[in-house]
């Protein structure tokens, strides 16, 4: 399993924030039911790690990862949570050598093309792009690509149902990081159908 063939999965990976563990199983899913079969399940909840392998259980078939990889601590936590990926907002040289050391896909972040030819260099042709809307949009990703051919993004931060197509329509996007999805109200209702709707219209976005 590869971060391309995971990435490639669906044109949107959602960006999942999980405080009430219970709803981490009917909440995966839903989303794998409308079609998003990589789930990325940020750590910034104390209840992330465990959503993580309850997803898993529940839904062996999806990719399910983790985000907001940014040290050692969270990194040993995807592990242990038998994380399928990993997604890093940007990188450091001790989360590099820890993603080198693994056999578990990963997806550093890069915002400039310094980073980014820096990580290519590093031999990872598959980069988040974050924060997609604030570090310059499509408008960066197409000067990107110019020059930099060789990398593909996965764009996440501020992108809607409305923009992401603007993204998945460039040659250098595998596919777009995104919440709209998952209202929060919806899920606080546990209205599982309706977020099935919306996973399932993300899930045909192109």
């Amino acid at each position: 399993m590869s971060i391309k063939e995971i990435l490639s999965a669906a044109p949107v990976v959602p960006v999942i924030v999980i405080d009430d563990l219970e709803d981490a199983v009917p909440l995966a899913q839903a989303l794998y039911r409308g079609g998003l079969r990589a789930l990325e399940v940020t750590l910034r909840t104390p209840v992330a790690a465990q959503a993580v392998k309850a997803m898993k259980e529940a839904v062996p078939e999806a990719y399910v990862g983790t985000g907001t990889v940014v040290d050692k601590a969270s990194f040993d936590a995807s592990v242990e949570a038998g994380a399928d990926f990993m997604v890093s907002p940007g990188v450091s040289s001790e989360l590099l050598a820890l993603a080198k050391g693994s056999d578990i896909p990963f997806l550093p972040g890069a915002a400039t093309p310094s980073e980014a030819m820096e990580l290519a260099a590093q031999g990872f042709k598959f980069l988040k792009f974050f924060p997609a809307e604030a570090a310059g949009g499509t408008a960066m990703l197409k000067s990107i690509g110019g020059p930099l051919p060789q990398v593909t993004f996965c764009p996440t931060g501020g992108i809607s149902l409305a923009t992401a197509p603007n993204y998945l329509s460039l040659k250098n996007v595998i596919c777009v990081g995104g919440t709209w999805m998952l209202d929060k109200t919806l899920i606080a209702n546990k209205d599982w159908q309706a977020i099935e709707a919306l996973a399932r219209q993300a899930s045909e976005v192109n």
